[in-house]
């Protein structure tokens, strides 16, 4: 084995030890939770989570007889821990763990609606407790500022999935209207907090910035975003600094400078006339042509080449579509007009 093939071994270990040591505590304060479900929160395949359980049925107190060994009952369905062996509390953090944790906290403590700032503000006094205790300063205290109602309500709306009648203000179009959503998620886009949520009045998924919500009321209702808007909400790289997903260029029309507003776009060069240059990150091919060619003429495709190619051949074969139907004589004398390419 080489050194380096033995650091990397040794690096996994680690870790793995790491993980099982927590597990228990985990278990514990979750009892009766699912495979999946603890995969998920811990960050492992299921798979891997029911070989660490394996290897911690095995591990125990000196002696490792009956009454000394970590006692579980697990199956994919249900978790529990019976015996613990002692291993009651999570491991304490190291100094540098702590402030990897308080760095990340902080970042979003105070953004609207991402997370409970109550919650939130106290973590962040217990972490810097724990590094004060350790010999670290931990600066000046963390107090929570005060939460606008609307950004409760969405996270409460959302936490009991519940529909929301949002009063909201489009900075594009300088107007405030009223709207009914079903919840999806929150999401961060450039520094900013938006719900991602379906508009029942535009039949797509829309992004409301929380800082333009005026007034939110959470319905005797459940929210029920169609399945399709599920899958359309993930296809929205919410995330644009990635860079190995791919980045459309785009030219938004003048009147069309809403659409920078409901989808994440960033924006460009403001041209003479009023448009707009703008890039979006995106999933697939075929969802980012679909979503282009709603949007018409309002949105010009600049790149990448296979885009702009994706969205000539399907205007191509709907304008095809339309005039097979002109020609069709049992819609008689009709005329279908040509529709411009989007």
């Amino acid at each position: 084995m080489t050194p380096r093939s033995s650091k990397v071994n040794s690096s996994r270990l680690s870790t793995r030890l790491s993980r099982l040591l927590n597990m228990v505590p985990y278990f514990l304060a979750n009892p009766g939770i699912s495979a999946a479900e603890a995969a998920e929160d811990l960050g492992v395949t299921t798979k891997q989570l029911m070989n660490d359980l394996n290897q911690l049925w095995m591990c125990g107190l000196p002696g490792y007889g009956p009454g000394d060994l970590i006692d579980l009952s697990f199956s994919e369905e249900s978790v529990e821990v019976t015996f613990s062996a002692g291993i009651d509390r999570p491991l304490r953090l190291t100094s540098t763990e702590a402030t990897a944790l308080l760095v990340a906290l902080r970042s979003i403590a105070d953004l609207p609606g991402m997370v409970d700032p109550t919650a939130a503000h106290a973590a962040l006094a217990k972490i810097e407790a724990a590094i004060v205790g350790g010999g670290t300063s931990a600066g000046p205290e963390s107090v929570a500022p005060p939460e606008a109602p609307a950004v409760t309500t969405v996270r409460s709306a959302l936490a009991a999935k519940r529909a929301l009648r949002l009063v909201y203000y489009s900075a594009s179009r300088d107007v405030v209207s009223e709207r009914v959503v079903d919840p999806i998620r929150i999401v961060l886009v450039d520094n900013n907090s938006y719900l991602q949520a379906w508009s029942r009045r535009a039949e797509g998924v829309r992004l409301f910035r929380f800082d333009r919500i005026e007034e939110a009321t959470e319905l005797d209702e459940p929210a029920r975003p169609p399945s399709h808007a599920t899958d359309e909400a993930a296809a929205l790289d919410l995330f644009s600094d990635e860079p190995t997903v791919p980045l459309a260029h785009l030219r938004i029309r003048a009147d069309y400078g809403w659409v920078l507003d409901q989808y994440p776009m960033q924006r460009g060069a403001l041209l003479p006339g009023g448009d707009v240059e703008a890039t979006m990150r995106f999933a697939t091919l075929d969802w980012m042509a679909r979503l282009l060619l709603g949007f018409g003429s309002g949105v010009t495709v600049l790149g990448p080449p296979e885009l702009v190619a994706a969205v000539r051949e399907r205007s191509g074969a709907a304008l095809d579509a339309y005039a097979a139907l002109a020609e069709d004589d049992d819609y008689g004398d009709g005329v279908i007009e040509e529709v411009g390419p989007a």
